[in-house]
């Protein structure tokens, strides 16, 4: 596995088309109803297969060589090529668009034909080579005619070189069809920053990785005299953010990080406390396909650990990968049999036995023939930025943006380019954004200190993740407010899927949780010798982003210690536990099944609402609904006495609703361990 890119850099000979704000419908062909001959020079992927001429242009307005265009099989054929296509619908014809991206001027007649099929020639014109490197073509029908599929007829060989063809278009308007960049207009206005000699180097600096908190940035350095073994190796450097607001002079971090091999980071979890890397790292120093992950400890990081895959990949095949925050799921770029092109986005699951699942291309909205590569999953699970050279763009390789339209992690919206602000003509790529979301750090090749540069851009709302709170704090002992070594965990409320894990070790820092807006979650924190507690954290009317500040205390596992559960176990004057207070119940039973000596008191509680009777045997109620779940779960009943108080002991005022509330609860103590 390897990080490094060619640099290969190539500027656009022609000015980017203007994107006009006029509205015209312009109907791009949808299927192909002939053809002569396609090129195919792999057998992985389609490019420049006749199914590349479908849909909007994926080169123009930049022009060139593309795979995402269709070429005839010869480029210098003495035979004359043909590809007919045809469209959603039929409509007046005014215009056809055929876009030439490559070496244009091979066509030399075009035909539309009506829903009855009859033919229409609408343009019978010499080949002759252009003095441009593409061009759309316009044609103007002088006919009357209703189309809804047209066919181009090509002469090769009177035009060196492969011809190729982006896309074709119609239109029921004169206005000229022009190829547009899907780019989010907010940032038409903003200034990207280079991050400075601090960072930056002579050498070449890729991959900037943020911490969640916004304060270490690591990236990977090459050509550079102070990395480990071969200055032209890729070394892990970092540098931290000051007081005053300053990134200090980047560090190399040294072994285990760095070696005589290729190293870089490709992903930081939620909590800054787990990393991971490209390659295995073997006892010996040596380096194997894959990758790997290392822990924060007191005395710096771990050794890398292999992250092991499930028939991800080839060996011999590159590979680049980003692990969520949340390190349940990954986005591979890889070429595989089932590619579009070149390397496409996968998803991949992280597994119970802490391998990843057999990986699943994203599909043809994000992926094309050409490159799509460097993913990074924003803190909202849901916002993946890429580079690719398959959609309209500005240069060698720009930034595109999409998002997660269901839980499948399937269907994608369309990628929106990142525009003119970030992408350039040259190659910009691995993007990077901390919790807050504020600024976006980025890889660049133009009006760089070196070869490749370090660059930050303040967001906008249009491109910027989900906003996320940043749950954090110390998990102490209830009793003596010592720190406890703990796992926090935090589900969804409605589902009781588990989202985020995190870890508290008092050598090593608080615990971190990020978290999307717009949920309720339960956040369970579990110690050895301790009952695991869980306390609700409701996100739902949350609109924008938060720092929150919690502790968790933990209460010993110890005769006579009583434990407090969810105060929304049961609906208003219901005795029913609602389903998401299972898994709170599981804990109990775990516990108790870890303690088989254990006996436990069961006491129901509830507000002073209604009649003081009808209270008691709703407590009563409730106590025997929670005994019985715990049966179910295979303990014995003889170690579960109930007792109900119904309103008698109140811990709150009942004056009011959000009071009230917490004095409908049901307590358990430890009778016996």
């Amino acid at each position: 596995m390897h990080l490094r890119f060619k640099n290969t850099l190539l500027s656009i000979l022609m000015a980017v088309m203007p994107v006009f704000a006029y509205c015209q419908e312009v109907l791009w062909a949808n299927k192909v109803l002939g053809y002569s001959s396609e090129y195919r020079p792999s057998q992985i992927g389609h490019a420049y297969r006749s199914k590349q001429i479908l849909g909007i242009p994926n080169k123009l307005p930049d022009f060139g060589d593309s795979p995402c265009a269709w070429s005839p099989a010869d480029a210098d054929g003495r035979n004359e090529e043909w590809i007919k296509v045809g469209f959603d619908k039929a409509i007046p014809l005014k215009q056809i668009a055929i876009a030439e991206n490559f070496n244009p001027g091979a066509v030399v007649r075009v035909y539309a034909y009506d829903p009855a099929g009859k033919e229409y020639l609408v343009l019978d014109t010499p080949a002759a080579q252009q003095t441009v490197k593409g061009r759309m073509l316009h044609i103007f029908p002088k006919q009357n005619i209703e189309a809804n599929a047209v066919k181009i007829v090509l002469q090769p060989g009177k035009v060196s070189g492969s011809n190729q063809i982006d896309a074709i278009g119609i239109s029921s308007d004169t206005a000229p069809i022009e190829a547009k960049i899907n780019f989010v207009a907010s940032l038409l206005k903003a200034q990207k920053e280079n991050m400075g000699k601090a960072i930056n180097s002579k050498g070449q600096e890729v991959a900037p990785i943020i911490s969640p908190d916004g304060k270490t940035l690591y990236f990977t350095r090459s050509n550079y005299e102070g990395n480990i073994g071969s200055p032209s190796q890729q070394d892990v450097w970092y540098s931290t953010l000051n007081d005053k607001g300053q990134w200090t002079e980047a560090l190399n971090m040294g072994p285990p990080i760095n070696n005589a091999a290729n190293n870089a980071i490709t992903s930081i979890s939620a909590d800054g406390k787990t990393i991971y890397l490209i390659n295995v790292y073997k006892p010996d120093g040596t380096m194997v396909f894959g990758f790997s992950r290392s822990f924060k400890t007191k005395t710096g990081w771990s050794f890398p650990k292999e992250s092991k895959m499930i028939n991800t990949v080839r060996p011999e095949t590159s590979l680049e990968i980003a692990v969520s925050p949340h390190q349940n799921v990954a986005i591979l770029s890889v070429q595989r049999a089932d590619s579009e092109g070149g390397k496409d986005l996968y998803i991949s699951f992280l597994q119970k036995d802490n391998s990843w699942s057999e990986p699943q291309n994203l599909g043809n909205v994000i992926n094309s023939a050409d490159y799509e590569g460097t993913p990074f999953l924003a803190l909202d699970n849901k916002t993946l930025y890429f580079s690719s050279q398959g959609h309209s763009g500005y240069g060698q390789g720009d930034l595109f943006l999409t998002r997660r339209l269901d839980d499948t992690w399937l269907n994608w919206s369309t990628p929106e380019n990142l525009g003119p602000a970030v992408n350039s003509p040259l190659w910009d790529a691995f993007i990077n954004i901390p919790a807050t979301g504020d600024y976006a750090y980025f890889s660049a090749s133009d009006k760089v200190v070196g070869q490749e540069d370090i660059f930050r851009i303040r967001m906008t709302p249009e491109i910027k993740p989900d906003p996320v709170a940043v749950v954090s704090g110390n998990v102490l002992e209830a009793e003596t407010n010592k720190p406890v070594k703990s796992d926090i965990t935090a589900d969804i409320k409605s589902t009781n899927a588990s989202f985020a894990t995190a870890s508290f070790d008092p050598e090593t820092g608080e615990y971190r949780l990020i978290l999307p807006l717009k949920e309720i979650y339960r956040i369970t924190a579990s110690g050895e010798g301790f009952f695991p507690v869980s306390e609700d954290m409701d996100l739902s009317a949350e609109t924008g982003f938060r720092s929150i500040r919690k502790n968790i205390y933990l209460q010993p596992i110890k005769a006579g210690q009583q434990i407090r559960l969810s105060n929304t176990m049961f609906s208003q004057s219901s005795a029913e536990v609602t389903p998401s207070s299972f898994t709170e119940l599981d804990k109990i039973a775990e516990t108790m099944k870890a303690y088989p000596t254990m006996e436990i008191l069961l006491e129901g509680h509830t507000d002073n609402q209604g009649e003081v009777q009808k209270n008691i045997k709703l407590s009563s109620d409730r106590v025997e609904q929670v005994k019985k779940y715990l049966l179910s779960k295979g303990i014995d009943g003889k170690r579960i006495q109930t007792k109900a108080w119904g309103p008698t002991r109140p811990i709150a005022s009942n004056l009011t609703e959000q009071t009230r509330q917490k004095n409908r609860r049901v307590e358990f103590t430890i009778l016996k361990i």
